[in-house]
């Protein structure tokens, strides 16, 4: 017990820790969702065509793990030097740019005034 203190062990994490190529397990969790959502209606579609619809269910999930591992390269260089939840902040700005969703901060730029004059 006492090698265990030993290791600076974490008593408390300020955020998720990095699991897989700098992405953490909920980010890697709606990459994974996404991808599901994605590939395996296509996959099985797929092996309808052919004839062999379980054929298309394992085509999409060698997919669906290809696309966890590209998509969990791209966000660790889009947070690469980046602080915590610097993407999930662009993707909340995008949606509001396009009138998607309403982002939760000020987004004015220009001359501020309290509203009183003398």
């Amino acid at each position: 017990m006492a090698d265990a203190e030993g290791h600076g062990l974490a008593e408390r994490l300020n955020e998720e820790p990095a699991i897989f190529r700098g992405c953490s397990s909920s980010e890697l969790v709606a990459i994974l969702l996404a991808a599901i959502a994605f590939w395996l209606p296509v996959g099985i579609l797929v092996g309808l065509a052919v004839g062999f619809p379980l054929m298309g269910v394992g085509g999409a999930a060698v997919f669906i793990l290809a696309t966890i591992f590209v998509f969990a390269t791209v966000f660790q260089r889009i947070k690469r030097g980046r602080p915590t939840g610097y993407y999930q902040q662009l993707v909340l700005l995008t949606l509001h740019r396009a009138g998607l969703r309403r982002a939760p901060v000020i987004l004015r730029s220009g001359f501020w005034d309290v509203g009183r004059r003398l």
